[in-house]
């Protein structure tokens, strides 16, 4: 059976009856970060520094070394990266078998047009749910805000004033509910973090990260191409680098779809 199954999915890429998507946003010194106001401290943007390139360092080969926070570009969240969930695991240590399920994709697009601050609420979810079921035990939650079409310029996808960042989240009831009363693996968002951009202010403070992460969930940032996606049937892998100690890492996240 496994064979038979195995052999059917490669088939299914190779015929095209199964399609690819790239979920990830390119990683490079321009992709959008994070930017805390002091006295906070922020990682280091994403650069390659040259080794060599087919010359006397190196004359058959070219490499770099790679400087980068881990929380940068598409990245996962590791319950250690909070507080919250301060005992839980390092992204080395996150089982694999979490790292794959199946996709739920929820769309907030129309919402967030008219509200960048927009935030998911319970019922948002239990209207999803009226229409494709139960989420399932294992899947990612995927919010298709249309946040993507930012992705260029930096100042765009920030979107900050002088009362702070407007980017859309998820509510500290959703945040709550979602962490504890739906088996999920996992949130995944397009904007630069999984809370909102005034999550700051709410009580408590990044409540998916509090929530999420201290109930040994984990979330996915900066995705791309959710509007390729069905709401429901598609399957997610999650590759995150095995970071020793890590508390999060960029990742490749790849949806597989039938075509």
């Amino acid at each position: 059976m496994s064979a038979t199954a195995l052999s059917g999915f490669l088939t299914g890429l190779a015929d095209g009856s199964l399609q690819v998507i790239d979920l990830t946003t390119p990683l490079s010194s321009s992709t959008p970060a994070l930017r805390l106001p002091a006295p906070f401290v922020n990682l280091i943007d994403f650069s390659l520094e040259e080794v060599s390139a087919y010359n006397e360092p190196g004359p058959y080969w070219r490499h770099n070394n790679i400087h980068t926070g881990e929380h940068i570009g598409t990245h996962l969240d590791a319950p250690i990266h909070w507080i919250s969930g301060r005992d839980g695991d390092d992204v080395s240590q996150i089982p694999v078998q979490r790292l794959i399920g199946p996709a739920a994709v929820l769309d907030l697009t129309a919402q967030v047009a008219d509200n960048p601050d927009y935030l998911l609420e319970v019922t948002d979810v239990e209207a999803w749910e009226a229409d494709h079921g139960e989420l399932l035990p294992g899947a990612w939650l995927l919010l298709r805000t249309g946040w993507e079409s930012r992705g260029g310029s930096e100042a765009e996808f920030l979107n900050v004033d002088e009362t702070g960042s407007h980017t859309p989240g998820v509510s500290v009831e959703c945040a709550q509910w979602l962490a504890t009363q739906r088996q999920i693996a996992g949130l995944g968002v397009e904007t630069v973090g999984v809370d909102a951009g005034l999550a700051g202010g709410f009580d408590p403070a990044f409540p998916v990260h509090y929530h999420f992460l201290g109930n040994d969930k984990y979330g996915l940032t900066s995705l791309r191409n959710l509007g390729s996606l069905p709401a429901t049937g598609a399957v997610i892998v999650v590759s995150p680098l095995p970071i020793v100690g890590g508390t999060g890492s960029p990742s490749r996240v790849l949806a597989i779809v039938e075509s």
